[in-house]
């Protein structure tokens, strides 16, 4: 399940013929290696996708051209700051 409410942007960007798309939450940031990935940006962005899943490659041959396929996903938590790392205040 994706937080919606912890959303806190989507950055896109191709490499070679795969696109790597980087959801931020609040407190985690989720890694996706895939082809046709704008759609799911776009969905996110809306608020409207709430499951993710890596598509086996034995199936990957059933999808249309156009359509997302996620091959990898890798979610990392954001290490909080700690008191010594925080700016000052004031």
């Amino acid at each position: 399940m994706l937080p919606h409410d912890d959303f806190a942007f989507a950055e896109l960007k191709r490499e070679g013929k795969e696109q790597h798309l980087r959801l931020v939450f609040a407190m985690h940031e989720v890694l996706l290696r895939g082809h046709s990935l704008r759609r799911i940006e776009t969905a996110m962005q809306r608020l409207e996708l709430s499951f993710l899943a890596v598509l086996p490659g034995n199936q990957r041959s059933l999808i249309p051209d156009g359509q997302p396929v996620i091959v990898e996903i890798v979610v990392s938590e954001i290490p909080l700051p700690t008191k010594g790392n925080q700016e000052p205040t004031g």
